[in-house]
């Protein structure tokens, strides 16, 4: 056996995608890092042995623009373009190349931390070292850090430092949360194993295990939904353990989930009511248990159900998440109700830093499932790509800390800008913040552009959409919208009736408050344009445009078109009547703005419209804004389409007593974030890499009147942030970004450019 002691400014104990995040950003800012993981691979939910889908803030498509960028974002659409089958074994390679990328980063797999050594009181304690065992190498291994972030899921750093948490469910009248039970209790929601299915084209039988259940004697064929084709998280509902320990019972619950998998395996393979399984066969089923919830942690916030439902404002705010407020019957797969219920505000909602540090343990953080807030907000904080958002903040909070020789809760009280701005600077998810690094020399040029796009329409019809229920149309606008424009077919004589709504806060994109109602006459006939006039011109204070909600409704005479080309910042949607998952797997309430308005069917596929007069949406001054997502607006400069392989640019300027010396370019790219990317197999995206990135690109700079040097060609990109570290540096008073290709769009797009 082995005794070693290891010395970094940072260790992560827990190597699932909070854990990862974390590692990566606190070594991408300099600090050394040790990430230590109990298992083989890293991961953690989403990796192979366990292979549950990585969720964030899209919800499977319900939030608009809510896709993270940042480092999950890296991991999203590396995996989109090396893993589109989303073979499990591929994104564990993902995963760990981005790991092995960070030369400050020392990985110990297979390490199970067990020991920690913290001292002083109840109310002010600190960690000296945590120890793990290396698990088939006899090795013993001390960390010696600054900062600790326990990324474990269950918590069990901070529970052996003596930090304060919670487990269970708290009462009702602590938060005033309406979902709490009356009286507090340790109900937790459960875990889960999965299972895949191959078809061998061949007749395959299936002898099920003496301690498989009986299907027939349980209310799982009535209450759940099972299909001989559906394989891993689609079976997300086989779940239990919520009334018990999800920790100290964890072997009886992975034994009772495997007599539940081969009981469903059974009833497909030999109830007689799945003919197509006849040549079917487990391919694999899990054998580690997914926990979804133990220890929470307490932070000096507690994020609570209100915070989510009302999109509460923080000056902290360092993270977003989207994903309902998803809770599950503690009997789990046996329960009679549904699967899941569901609550869900109006768009993304932030998180607090204060809910991601200890309230008593001065150099602790966390990131996860085990953050500071309670049960009912945990359901939807819990998703993984949200985990992963929290763990690149606190992996940024934890290396400043480091850096500067301070705790968490300095870095709050002193340092919050620098670590927002750091966030930013690094394209993490962060919803609402500009940019105001005084170091950014782009923050004072003057911008122009070879062209930008002014005619906003979509003209290019495909299909005919029936007007049989009521549309959506979301348009950004800026100055103002005095007619819309919409591509119809008319059975009869008829009137078209529309109306513009605002959508209320920036980050939302539902109807909000009605702005103008108006109408037009269609005579019948077929692709016709009609002119709508509508009259609304943002507040003066939507410096940047604002988004517009119009609602055409529905008339059974009448059919819009959608068409096949998108247009950056324009969304399609249309009313359902009732949800459509079945409510015995996920109860959804259809009176809820971004369940009732879906985009199912309506992705990249715009209803053909011209909006008049043209438009100032997509100005190249929009690149130094300081905003790098949606937000109200599209936020980044549009050309005219590349026609004929035509070079369109960005210049920025400087005065020419001023030159400015460049040592580095940043520039974020449009990746379009409203598309829902996963890492398995729930849906595959049509593309390898977003249509709208820059393929290839030249950076150039003057660095005399009339004589531009080439600083960078990029000629094969594929990613939405480019930070290009010059040789050596250059003064020049003017910038050049030459855009050659897209990946597929026919306009050049960019989101921002910052120069150092």
């Amino acid at each position: 056996m082995r005794e070693e002691r290891v010395l970094t400014d940072v260790t992560v104990v827990g190597g699932g995608l909070a854990g990862v995040c974390a590692a990566i950003a606190a070594a991408r800012l300099g600090q050394k890092v040790a990430l230590v993981q109990n298992r083989p691979v890293l991961g953690g939910n989403a990796s192979s042995e366990v292979r549950v889908w990585v969720c964030g803030a899209t919800g499977h498509g319900v939030n608009r623009y809510a896709r993270e960028t940042g480092i999950m974002g890296e991991l999203f659409t590396e995996n989109q373009y090396r893993n589109p089958e989303g073979n499990p074994y591929l994104w564990d390679l993902t995963v760990l190349e981005a790991v092995k990328a960070e030369p400050n980063i020392q990985l110990y797999l297979n390490t199970d931390v067990h020991e920690v050594e913290a001292y002083g009181d109840e109310d002010n304690r600190q960690i000296h070292t945590v120890t793990g065992w290396m698990m088939g190498s006899e090795r013993r291994i001390t960390f010696v850090s600054k900062v600790y972030l326990d990324c474990t899921g269950d918590g069990l750093v901070g529970f052996l430092a003596g930090a304060k948490y919670r487990l269970g469910r708290e009462a009702q009248h602590e938060y005033n949360e309406s979902w709490a039970p009356a009286e507090a209790d340790d109900i937790t929601l459960g875990s889960t194993l999965l299972f895949y299915t191959k078809d061998t084209g061949e007749k395959v039988s299936f002898k099920p295990p003496s301690f498989a259940i009986n299907l027939a004697e349980t209310s799982i064929p009535l209450k759940r939904v099972i299909r001989s084709g559906d394989n891993g998280c689609a079976y997300w509902w086989i779940e239990w353990g919520g009334e018990h320990d999800t920790v100290h019972d964890n072997e009886r619950i992975r034994d009772e989930l495997w007599a539940v998998i081969y009981g469903i395996w059974d009833y497909i393979k030999n109830s007689g009511q799945f003919p197509d399984s006849e040549t079917m066969t487990l391919e694999w089923v899990g054998s580690v248990p997914g926990k979804r919830e133990y220890r929470r942690f307490v932070g000096d916030y507690v994020l609570n159900q209100n915070d989510i439902l009302a999109q509460q404002e923080f000056e902290d705010q360092v993270a977003f998440g989207g994903w309902s407020i998803d809770l599950h019957p503690p009997q789990g797969v046996y329960a009679t109700e549904s699967g899941s219920k569901h609550l869900h505000s109006d768009g993304v909602y932030q998180i607090p830093f204060r809910s991601l540090y200890s309230v008593n343990v001065s150099n602790l953080l966390f990131a996860g499932r085990n953050i500071s807030a309670t049960h009912v907000a945990f359901g939807t904080t819990r998703v993984m790509a949200t985990c992963a958002v929290i763990g690149e903040a606190a992996g940024t909070g934890a290396a400043l800390a480091a850096k500067l020789g301070v705790t968490p809760r300095v870095i709050y009280q002193e340092y919050l800008e620098e670590l927002q701005q750091t966030l930013l600077r690094q394209d993490a998810s962060i919803v609402s913040l500009r940019n105001r690094d005084e170091r950014d020399e782009a923050r004072r040029a003057a911008v122009s552009a070879s062209s930008t796009l002014r005619k906003l329409a979509v003209e290019t019809a495909a299909n005919a959409y029936p007007l049989s229920h009521d549309v959506g149309l979301l348009i950004p606008i800026s100055p103002e919208l005095e007619q819309l424009e919409l591509l119809v077919d008319a059975a009869a004589d008829t009137v078209l009736e529309v109306e513009l709504w605002s959508t209320g806060r920036a980050e939302n994109y539902i109807p909000h408050r009605l702005e103008v109602k108006s109408s037009a006459k269609v005579a019948a006939g077929r692709r016709q344009w009609v002119p709508v006039p509508l009259n609304w011109k943002p507040a003066a204070s939507a410096e940047s445009g604002m988004n517009a909600f119009v609602i055409v409704r529905a008339n059974d005479s009448l059919a819009l078109y959608t068409s096949e080309q998108p247009l950056t910042g324009v969304l399609s949607f249309h009313k359902m009547d009732e949800p459509k998952v079945s409510s015995a797997l996920e109860d959804h309430d259809i009176k809820q703005p971004v369940i009732q308005w879906s985009m199912r069917g309506l992705v990249r596929k715009p209803f053909c419209f011209r909006a008049f007069p043209e438009t100032d949406i997509y100005q190249a001054e929009q690149v130094i804004n300081g905003y790098v997502r949606p937000y109200g607006a599209p936020h980044l400069w549009v050309s005219e389409p590349m026609t004929e392989g035509r070079e369109e640019s960005l210049e920025l300027r400087w005065p020419t007593a001023s030159p400015v010396t460049i040592r580095e370019i940043h520039l974020t790219l449009n990746d379009d974030v409203n598309e829902d990317l996963i890492n398995l197999h729930h849906h595959r995206t049509p593309y390898e890499v977003m249509p709208e990135v820059l393929r290839s690109y030249r950076l150039e700079a003057e660095t005399a009147p009339g004589q531009w040097q080439l600083l960078h060609r990029e000629e094969e990109n594929r990613k939405r942030k480019r930070v290009h570290k010059l040789a050596a540096p250059v003064t020049a008073a003017k910038l050049r970004i030459v855009a050659e290709s897209t990946n597929g769009s026919a306009c050049a797009e960019v989101i921002e450019v910052r120069v150092y």
